[in-house]
């Protein structure tokens, strides 16, 4: 039974300073967006100090069942993941004489005003009330409700050091200031960004649960009235679960291993063969497997750049060099012409205007540093003199692979985004006009494995096509990859493969990424045109 997809989402972090104003320091190669931020008093209409309690807040305790009666949230209610604490009819204090001024409504944003290290800040929830803050509580009212997306971004703003840099006095008695909190902006709504936050704190939760269940569970072992024997056993079976999620959380240390898992098939195959050779101290086809790799890794990026500027309307001169090499040239494309491409879009100017979410920023910045072109070049070199004969000899070959592995290691580290955009294989698609969207059977090819699960998920668009390769972007939109890149089972190894459009002594073939293995070209030279390709 097919299952729903879950496509993966790494967010990536970028240091802001507080006033969140557009990256307009950013070097050629990295994305300038438009500017982050708005005034505070767009946002905010009003900031004021929690109620101040006199004398013993117990004194005028009343039941919180009684008419009138409100809950009074200190500074320790708040947490720093932003929650608070649920009410507690025993434990808290309920007061019925908090003028209604202070009483709290849902929306309001509650900002720690005595700060120790980060500020804390959470937002009032309409299961938080009846509440009034108290104590070092600053209470911000925005001017409009705020859509929880948004609130989330304000809020992490809020916890961040910038904003906790503006609490003055002595050490152990730093405090905001209101007048002072009128001078940030504060981060628009940015609803890619948000997804990511919460994914962040959702993926914090589920672990916080994981290790208080370990906790738990270990914490039982003498609860049992059973022998030791059979008190082992029974933590040892009940516990299995939770070591084999340690074991695998364990795993997305090692960058290989997220390589083989989480990468588009093309790039974690040709990756798991340069661990399996180098791993086996097979020094030559090592060599040789590392240079294929990287030749594949700018390969497959700039052949989804190359479909993804031709979505976008976006004209690449670099795509020209393609079409003369397939049209007129002997051979086809290679390192040069995937270099070519992926250097022109890590330009600021062609990718102007595109959405801040848009995958070819990202794309954009493989190849954006000194670093990663200096370890580009360095590649290309040794696979030009591989080719022309040259290559390093018995004696130089172990210093050269591991130099050459370090380069490969660096622009796939840069290219870590793509476990973030899907390869997908859409097996069906079935459109309803009247509920107005498409039910896709589909096949997530990430993962050094071309034998994968059957997905589904629904797509708000009735052009989809049985059979084309498509990359996922984080909202799941897809982008038809075709016919950059199409798939079918080689006709060589009669394994499902991945081609692009290639030449071979004058010849047009499509060529395996995943293997090499080419034949002559078997989809329509038409749509290769209208394309640019040829």
């Amino acid at each position: 039974m097919p299952i729903e997809i879950e496509v993966l989402r790494i967010p990536s972090s970028k240091s802001r300073g507080n006033a969140l104003s557009s990256s307009s320091d950013q070097p050629d190669g990295a994305h300038q967006p438009p500017a982050l931020a708005i005034p505070f008093e767009s946002v905010i209409s009003s900031v004021k100090r929690g109620y101040a309690v006199k004398g013993q807040a117990s004194e005028g305790a009343c039941p919180a069942d009684q008419p009138g009666a409100v809950r009074l949230v200190w500074l320790r209610h708040l947490g720093r993941d932003g929650s608070i604490a649920e009410a507690d009819e025993e434990a808290d204090i309920w007061r019925d004489d908090v003028p209604d001024r202070f009483h709290l409504q849902a929306g309001d944003l509650l900002l720690s005003e005595v700060v120790t290290g980060r500020p804390k800040a959470a937002r009032v929830e309409e299961h938080d009330l009846p509440a009034a803050a108290v104590g070092s509580i600053l209470v911000l009212r925005p001017v409009s409700t705020l859509t929880p997306e948004h609130a989330r971004l304000i809020l992490a703003f809020l916890r961040s050091e910038d904003v906790g840099r503006l609490a003055k006095g002595s050490f152990g008695r730093m405090r905001l200031s209101p007048k002072d909190l009128h001078s940030l902006l504060l981060p628009k709504a940015d609803e890619a960004l948000s997804a990511a936050l919460d994914e962040l704190d959702t993926a914090g939760r589920r672990m916080s649960g994981w290790s208080a269940e370990a906790t738990t569970l270990a914490g039982s072992v003498f609860d049992m009235d059973v022998s030791l024997e059979d008190a082992r056993r029974s933590i040892i079976e009940a516990g299995q679960l939770t070591r084999l999620r340690a074991e695998a959380a364990a795993q997305l240390d090692d960058p290989g291993y997220i390589v083989r898992t989480r990468f588009p098939y093309p790039v974690a195959l040709r990756w798991r063969e340069v661990e399996a050779r180098m791993s086996a101290e097979d020094l030559g086809p090592a060599y040789e497997a590392v240079l294929e790799a990287a030749e594949v890794l700018l390969g497959y990026s700039a052949l989804v750049t190359g479909a993804l500027a031709q979505e976008a309307t976006i004209e690449l001169t670099s795509i020209g060099a393609l079409q003369r090499k397939l049209s007129s040239a002997p051979g086809g494309p290679g390192l040069g012409e995937w270099t070519a491409v992926l250097q022109e879009i890590s330009g600021n100017r062609k990718r102007r205007g595109l959405r801040m979410d848009h995958p070819l920023h990202e794309l954009g910045t493989l190849l954006g540093s000194d670093e990663a072109q200096q370890a580009r070049g360095r590649l290309a070199d040794r696979r030009n003199a591989k080719a022309h004969g040259r290559g390093p000899d018995a004696v130089t070959l172990p210093a050269a692979l591991e130099e050459a592995f370090r380069d490969l290691s660096l622009l796939v580290f840069r290219a870590r985004f793509l476990a973030d955009l899907p390869l997908i294989h859409v097996t069906s698609a079935s459109w309803d006009a009247f509920q107005g969207e498409a039910t896709i059977m589909l096949r997530r090819l990430m993962g050094d494995h071309p034998v994968v699960p059957t997905s589904t998920m629904q797509y708000a668009s009735n052009e989809i096509e049985r059979g084309s390769l498509y990359l996922a972007d984080r909202d799941h939109r897809l982008y038809l990859l075709r016919p950059f890149l199409t798939c079918e089972v080689c006709e060589t190894c009669h394994t499902w493969s991945t081609f692009h459009a290639d030449k071979e002594k004058g010849n047009l073939v499509q060529k395996s990424l995943e293997h090499g293995h080419h034949y002559p070209y078997r989809g329509n030279t038409q749509v290769l045109r209208q394309a640019g390709l040829l």
